[in-house]
């Protein structure tokens, strides 16, 4: 009788006991990170013999954006659990520290590259995650293109966004965006950390955005390509790779232009024409749309290195007064300054800012919170693309 007792008892208390578990546990193994519907997250490990277990993420960041970290708590059977606070709509990333040694998720399997660096990503849901997810909608096609570049005498590589549509249009031409990435990325930039196609995917769906073309280059003038993509093999990625700021990009920058205006259908003309870029790549849009006055009528600078240096390879950044003087003579549709309030390079804005405004040149002013930060470039990514080709 004892026995058959327990029995029942048993078959009472374990969907009980399952149901407690399910949260922490799937098939799979243990459910990290959890997005619960508050909207608060709840991170998992499971490491039995750890002492110390942190996470680390922009999710705990300080105010200049940098990763703070929070502590987990070990519980039954050796897994550690933190769960946060609600948390606004964006796309996160973080790692753990387990014992003073960070480390991946292993219950994550998604993943971005930020030059040396791998981390995990999650998305709460709502207005910005939703703009950075792949929605049910039209998709546009993301491939990585080879092309000669006689200017620095090689083949080079960059990542070219066509809208839901170009393949079946017909004749239909496109305007194009120039889209450029920062110190130590790559042309795969933009389309991972920066969720570009799905920006653009979202934006054109929803009517915010015309139907673009969005061109994203490899700004690292000695290198043709992502670490790994070419044939310098697996090499390491590098922070500050060779010839990236003395000139030699901005004067082959027309290899590019050249090869897409000759391999798409797009609008070879200045009004069909954007630059964008973060960071260094601000720097690169910078110093070309006033070197190529007449190319393009939108110009966004993100974050921007708007220093202009005394030298450079073919007299790339002389004459500055006199080419951005042209520039703006010429007309330009949109000049568009955005930077966080704790970037480090907000003074060197500030400083851009009062030269256009002593000399009455137009341009958009937007500045958020934070600093150097990719949550602070989508938000500037999705903010130019809906106002240019209008």
């Amino acid at each position: 009788m004892k026995k058959i007792f327990l029995i029942l008892l048993a078959a009472v208390l374990l969907p009980l006991v399952l149901s407690a578990q399910q949260a922490i546990f799937t098939k799979e193994g243990v459910c990290s990170p959890q997005i619960n519907e508050d909207n608060s997250v709840t991170f998992r490990i499971y490491a039995p013999k750890a002492v110390k277990v942190e996470v680390t993420g922009d999710c705990f960041a300080n105010e200049q954006g940098g990763w703070g970290k929070a502590g987990l708590t070990e519980g039954e059977g050796g897994v550690w659990t933190l769960t946060t606070g609600p948390l606004d709509s964006e796309l996160y990333s973080y790692a753990f520290i387990v014992d003073g040694q960070q480390m991946l998720d292993p219950s994550n399997v998604f993943l971005m590259r930020d030059v040396r660096s791998l981390m995990n990503i999650f998305i709460v849901p709502g207005e910005k995650g939703d703009l950075y997810n792949v929605c049910k909608t039209s998709h546009g096609t993301v491939s990585k293109v080879w092309y000669d570049s006689p200017s620095l005498g090689m083949q080079r590589r960059m990542t070219v966004y066509t809208p839901a549509g170009y393949e079946d249009s017909g004749n239909k031409r496109y305007p194009v965006l120039y889209l450029l990435h920062g110190m130590g990325g790559d042309e795969e930039a933009w389309v991972t950390l920066g969720r570009a196609a799905q920006v653009l995917d979202n934006l054109i769906a929803q009517g915010k955005a015309e139907p673009m073309i969005v061109v994203m280059p490899n700004g690292n003038a000695g290198l043709p390509s992502a670490p790994g993509e070419g044939p310098e093999g697996l090499y390491q990625p590098m922070t500050r790779p060779m010839k990236t700021m003395e000139g030699s990009y901005e004067a082959a920058f027309m290899d590019i232009v050249d090869y897409v205006d000759s391999h798409y259908r797009t609008i070879r003309k200045k009004s069909g024409r954007a630059i964008a870029g973060l960071s260094m790549g601000g720097f690169h849009s910078f110093h070309i749309s006033k070197q190529y006055e007449n190319m393009f009528d939108y110009v966004g600078l993100f974050s921007a290195a708007v220093r202009n240096p005394e030298n450079g390879v073919g007299g790339i950044y002389e004459d500055f007064d006199s080419k951005i003087a042209r520039q703006f003579a010429n007309g330009l549709r949109l000049y568009y300054i955005a930077i966080g309030n704790t970037d480090f390079l907000y003074e060197e804005n500030t400083k851009l800012r009062s030269y256009l405004d002593e000399h009455d040149y137009p341009y958009v002013y937007v500045e958020t919170d934070g600093g150097h930060i990719w949550r602070n470039w989508r938000i500037y990514l999705t903010d130019f693309a809906s106002r240019i080709f209008k």
